[in-house]
């Protein structure tokens, strides 16, 4: 489970990595169901990236596979060639979406966006790590 008190750890640790790097993000925390439990949009952190950071989460969960990986499978040819249309398009294929482990179980996912694909996986990850 994904508590509102994990999400907020979760999301500290985002920030911090983000003011770190100098990118502002947008930061999201998804449960088991891929129900967002938190959200937070940094200052100046793109407002197009909302959607984008949820959606990350949720693809995280939903598949219990980071983002990079999903996208790197999912070029024409690959096995996952076309997934970012299922799901009416909530599917994403570019870094900065992380599954939430305990022990080896998924459940939950962290998406962050607002910088470049390497920016987006590094603040990520960093969130994760806090879980």
């Amino acid at each position: 489970m994904v508590t509102l008190a994990d999400a907020r750890r979760i999301i500290a640790a985002g920030e911090k990595k983000a003011q770190e790097i100098g990118q502002p993000m947008n930061i999201a925390v998804v449960d088991a169901g891929g129900n967002l439990v938190a959200h937070v949009r940094m200052d100046n952190a793109w407002i197009g990236s909302v959607d984008i950071s949820i959606n990350k989460a949720w693809t995280a969960r939903a598949f219990d596979i980071t983002t990079q990986d999903l996208g790197k499978n999912s070029q024409s040819g690959d096995q996952f060639f076309g997934i970012h249309a299922s799901n009416h398009g909530r599917v994403m294929i570019f870094a900065g979406g992380v599954p939430l482990k305990k022990g080896d179980q998924v459940v939950g996912g962290v998406g962050v966006s607002g910088g470049s694909g390497k920016q987006d996986q590094a603040v990520a990850e960093a969130a994760a790590a806090a879980f």
